[in-house]
């Protein structure tokens, strides 16, 4: 991860990193092996530093990580999704433009 503002979650530090959070939390959901993944990750750190103070964005692997996924109806990824006060509040799925993802946050500012 290049941004050290992108924090790593696990189906243990889900719930109170993203579901307690007095911050929206943006989730990236994705896989070592997945090329959109990677191709997505430079827009996902440089959202990290942009939105610093305002949203935490986090990634999540879902291999290493199959209940959370699962809870989320994750089926294809990338997917990012955008929470609320414990709440989803949009997602995207697939390497979107950058302005895609700024218009997601812009919905839990």
């Amino acid at each position: 991860m290049a941004s050290d503002k992108v924090m790593e979650l696990t189906d243990n530090s889900f719930d109170s990193e993203v579901l307690q959070s007095s911050t929206p939390v943006l989730v990236d959901f994705w896989a070592s092996w997945c090329a959109p993944c990677k191709a997505i990750a430079p827009v996902v750190d440089s959202l990290a530093d942009e939105y610093d103070g305002q949203v935490k964005v986090a990634k999540l692997n879902v291999d290493e990580n199959p209940a959370t996924p699962g809870q989320y109806g994750v089926r294809g990824i990338p997917t990012l999704i955008l929470f609320k006060d414990g709440k989803v509040v949009d997602q995207v799925v697939g390497a979107v433009p950058k302005n895609q993802l700024e218009n997601l946050i812009k919905k839990a500012l």
